[in-house]
């Protein structure tokens, strides 16, 4: 096992005048699950290839233990690789699918099928070792490809996407099957994923990327509870988080009726830059239904219930048309999201009331989209 060292980590790809990841410093420890995770095209996948070997490292450098990787060929790097599409070869047998590296590097047969038994009988395979991929499902063939990597026994798995072509139930049972067996096995893990839902169930730690840049690194609830810019904010949970655009005045964030009193830290720490404005960040989770008459409430206008049994969400926006386009949410610009009780969901037309609850407001510069002390 080894730790992973991104150190300034830079790929500009040919004809390219923007690096496609921007001297990416990351440390990965030994043992640990990290995720990689943002929108298409963020280069997360980019770094994932870059560890693997796959793309050169224009600038910077890629340590694997104490070890320097940056100009090492992939087959002498010591990892193992999954890929999103199972790449299994389908004239084999699922036995020796998962044994052909290990075949290829001259390891005796003895020990290679002592190996993929092993491997088998972690990943519940053991029965379908004779079979060729075409006879297996895709949670199964995904499974082979896992155990193609756990023959292995390299020092760090690489991920990319292994669950995009799952369907959604199975796609939830594999990324179980994948978390507890990473901690069975103790391997460092570099997962790559654009689903945030992945990223926060699976990783200890999350890597969040967007544009080539490395926005924030911490553990699921650290980018939960404190997401350091407004795009963390937006891009981690779901649903996303609201984020308004407020007028500041008389210490409170201000939008048409609503006024939300700020601490004095708040106030303090923006700058002339941001021209007497504050952006508020509010999880749909995090508003409570009022009255009218509660200070810091403001109205919404129900367009849309989503009703999921265990939870309700409302969609909709600020009953003042003015004050709506302030607002914007994973549903679109205009629009907020509400979580109610799924008992008691209002109807579509309605007005309701909410406030956000003590201490769940998220503060951020409007001029740098940076966090802001409470």
């Amino acid at each position: 096992m080894a730790s992973v060292t991104f150190d300034h980590a830079t790929r500009i790809y040919p004809g390219s005048e923007t690096p496609a990841v921007d001297q990416l410093n990351l440390e990965v420890a030994d043992g640990e699950f990290l995720v990689l995770v943002g929108p298409s095209g963020c280069g997360k996948s980019t770094s994932l290839r870059m560890l693997a070997g796959l793309e050169d490292v224009n600038a910077g450098r890629i340590l694997i233990g104490d070890r320097d990787v940056t100009d090492v060929q992939p087959k002498d790097r010591d990892i193992a690789m999954v890929f999103q599409n199972y790449a299994l070869y389908p004239h084999m047998s699922v036995a020796d699918n998962m044994g052909f590296a290990l075949k290829i590097a001259g390891t005796p047969k003895a020990e290679i099928r002592q190996r993929v038994e092993d491997a088998a009988k972690i990943l519940d395979l053991s029965q379908y070792l004779d079979r060729k991929p075409k006879a297996l499902s895709g949670g199964q063939r995904q499974r082979v490809a896992m155990g193609r990597a756990i023959v292995r026994q390299p020092q760090v798995f690489l991920m990319d996407e292994p669950l995009s072509n799952l369907d959604a139930k199975l796609r939830v049972q594999t990324r179980t099957q994948i978390a507890s067996l990473q901690r069975r096995l103790g391997v460092t893990t570099v997962y790559v994923t654009h689903d945030q839902t992945e990223a926060l169930t699976m990783g200890d730690r999350i890597a969040v990327l967007k544009d080539g840049l490395l926005q924030q690194v911490g553990t699921p609830r650290e980018m939960y509870d404190t997401p350091e810019n407004v795009f963390v904010a937006g891009f981690i949970g779901s649903p996303a988080m609201n984020l308004g655009d407020f007028k500041v005045a008389d210490g409170k964030a201000n939008l048409a009726e609503t006024h939300i009193p700020l601490s004095r830290a708040t106030l303090d720490a923006l700058t002339p830059d941001d021209n007497g404005h504050i952006t508020l960040g509010f999880r749909p989770e995090s508003l409570d239904t009022t009255t009218q008459d509660e200070e810091g409430s403001f109205p919404v206008t129900v367009n849309l219930v989503e009703e999921l049994g265990s939870d309700a969400f409302v969609y909709g926006q600020l009953a003042n048309a003015e004050a709506a386009e302030a607002i914007t949410s994973g549903a679109g610009e205009s629009q907020m999201i509400v979580r109610v009780d799924p008992r008691r969901p209002p109807l579509k037309g309605d007005t309701i009331w909410v406030k956000i609850r003590q201490g769940e407001q998220h503060h951020f510069s409007p001029a740098t989209g940076e966090r802001l002390p409470s």
